[in-house]
C-alpha cells in the first residue's frame, strides 16, 4: 500500500510540475501567433547554391 501511495504522490509532483511548465509557457507568449505556421509551408524558401554543383 506505500508502493500506492508513493507512486501517486510521485505522479502527482510530476503533473505539477508539467502544469507549471504550461503555465509559464502560456504567460511567455509561446502561443500567442497561431497565423504564422499554418502558412509557413506556403511560401518558398530560397534556394542555395552550392558552388561545387554549379561547376559540373
Amino acid at each position: 500500500m506505500i508502493i500506492i501511495a508513493g507512486l501517486i504522490l510521485i505522479s502527482l509532483t510530476i503533473a505539477v510540475v508539467f502544469l507549471i511548465a504550461f503555465f509559464w509557457s502560456i504567460k511567455s507568449g509561446q502561443y500567442e501567433d497561431v497565423y504564422t505556421p499554418s502558412v509557413r509551408m506556403l511560401f518558398d524558401e530560397p534556394k542555395k547554391e552550392d558552388d561545387e554543383s554549379t561547376a559540373s
